[in-house]
C-alpha cells in the first residue's frame, strides 16, 4: 500500500506533488526564525510563582516528572499510528462498524458533542491537513466489542482497534489525574476558595476526552502547510503529547512563535473556560500547527476537559453562561461562519449569533 492511500483523497496531492488546494490559506504573519522556549513546570514540585507567571503571561507551559510511564505513551503513540495508518477506506469502515464512542474525522478539528466533524459555512477556509479520531474517555468503559464487530470487520483491524481502546483507557487515567491536580493548584495561584461540588462544576472529570491527530508529511515544493487553523481551545486545560516533528505555534506578544519539542514531556494549554473563571487573569493562548517543509508526518495526542455542562461561568468581563451554550454558539458560528468567534459573543456588547 503506497503510503498515500491511508490519507483522505484530498490530501494526496498535497502529499505528492505540493499542490496548495487542499491546505488552508496561510496567514501573512511573521513567524520566527528561532524557537521560543515556553515557561517548564515541575510536576514533583508545583512551584506556584512559575505557575502564576506561566498561565498569567504566556497561556501554556512544559510539564515534567508528570508521572505518567513512558512505554505507555511509546505504545500508545505506536499503535494510534498504526490504526491510523490503515487505508483511508478502511479506516472509515472501521470506526463506523464497531460499537463503541471512538468517531473518526478529517479536515476540520471543529466536531460536535459526538465527534463527527461539523459541517463549515461558506466562509471557511479549505480544510486543515489534519485527521484523527475522538475519544470520549467516560464512555469507555461501559462500551464493548461484540462478536459481530469482529464479524464486521477483519480480525486483525478488529483486535488493533481494541488495543488502542485499552492503552487510552489506561493514559486517560493519568492525564486526568494530572488535570485536577493542576486544577486545584491553579485555582489557587487566583485565591478562588472551592468546595469539592465547586471544583467538579468547573472541571468534570467525566467530560474529559482524547484525541489523536495525524498531520501528512508534504513534499517540500508546497512550502508551508497548514496542519491546523489558529484557534484557541474551548476547554479549561488541554493537555498535549506530541512527537519530535515539531510544527505548533503558539501567539505571544502579537507574534508567532515554534515551540520545539522535547522528549518525555507535556505541553499544557489553558482554554476559553479557564481565562473566563480567571476572569481573564489567565489566558486562553491562540495556537495552531504549521508545517515548513515537512517531509515526516507529525502524531499527536491531546487531552481535552470542561467545566459541567450547566455550571454557570460569571465574570465581570463575560455575560453569564454556562458550557453548554458557549458549546452550542461556537458550534453555531463554525457552521454558519466557517470559524469559531469564542469568548468575543459573550463580551457585555457583544450580541449573541443564536
Amino acid at each position: 500500500m503506497s503510503i498515500t492511500e491511508s490519507y483522505p483523497p484530498a490530501f494526496r496531492r498535497v502529499i505528492n506533488d505540493g499542490a496548495r488546494s487542499a491546505t488552508a490559506e496561510i496567514e501573512p504573519v511573521c513567524v520566527h526564525d528561532k524557537d521560543i522556549d515556553i515557561p517548564v513546570i515541575d510536576f514533583e514540585c508545583l512551584d506556584k510563582e512559575i505557575l502564576t507567571e506561566a498561565c498569567r503571561d504566556w497561556g501554556i507551559f512544559r510539564l515534567k516528572n508528570h508521572g505518567v510511564p513512558l512505554p505507555l505513551m511509546s505504545q500508545l503513540q505506536e499503535i494510534s499510528e498504526s490504526l491510523l495508518s490503515l487505508p483511508f477506506e478502511n479506516k472509515q469502515k472501521l470506526f463506523a462498524a464497531v460499537n463503541s464512542p471512538m468517531s473518526y474525522f478529517w479536515g476540520t478539528p471543529a466536531l460536535n458533542r459526538s465527534g463527527d466533524a461539523l459541517k463549515r459555512g461558506a466562509q471557511a477556509s479549505n480544510a486543515s491537513m489534519v485527521e484523527g479520531f475522538n475519544v470520549p474517555l467516560s464512555k469507555l468503559p461501559a462500551s464493548t466489542f461484540c462478536d459481530d464487530d469482529a464479524q464486521r470487520s477483519e480480525l486483525e483491524l478488529f483486535s488493533l482497534l481494541r488495543a488502542c481502546r485499552v492503552l487510552i483507557e489506561e493514559y486517560g487515567r493519568h492525564i486526568t489525574r494530572i488535570a485536577v491536580s493542576l486544577f486545584e493548584a491553579i485555582a489557587q495561584t487566583l485565591n478562588l476558595e472551592l468546595s469539592s461540588h465547586q471544583k467538579s462544576d468547573y472541571l468534570l472529570e467525566s467530560t474529559g476526552l482524547i484525541r489523536v491527530y495525524r498531520y501528512p508529511p508534504s513534499d517540500k515544493t508546497a512550502g508551508e502547510a497548514l496542519g491546523m487553523e489558529v484557534h484557541t481551545d474551548s476547554s479549561v486545560i488541554s493537555i498535549l503529547k506530541e512527537d519530535e516533528t515539531g510544527g505548533l505555534e503558539i501567539m505571544k506578544d502579537e507574534e508567532w512563535f515554534r515551540v520545539k519539542p522535547v522528549a518525555d514531556t507535556l505541553i499544557v494549554n489553558l482554554g476559553d473556560m479557564m481565562q473566563a473563571i480567571s476572569d481573564n487573569e489567565y489566558k486562553s493562548v491562540e495556537h495552531r500547527v504549521k508545517k515548513k517543509d515537512m517531509t515526516t508526518k507529525r502524531h499527536s495526542v491531546c487531552y481535552f476537559v470542561f467545566p459541567q455542562r450547566d455550571c454557570v461561568i460569571k465574570s465581570s468581563n463575560y455575560k453569564p453562561f454556562t458550557y453548554s451554550e458557549f458549546e452550542a454558539q461556537v458550534q453555531a458560528d463554525v457552521q454558519s461562519l466557517g470559524t469559531k468567534i469564542g469568548l468575543l459573543r459573550f463580551t457585555p456588547e457583544s450580541p449573541l449569533f443564536l
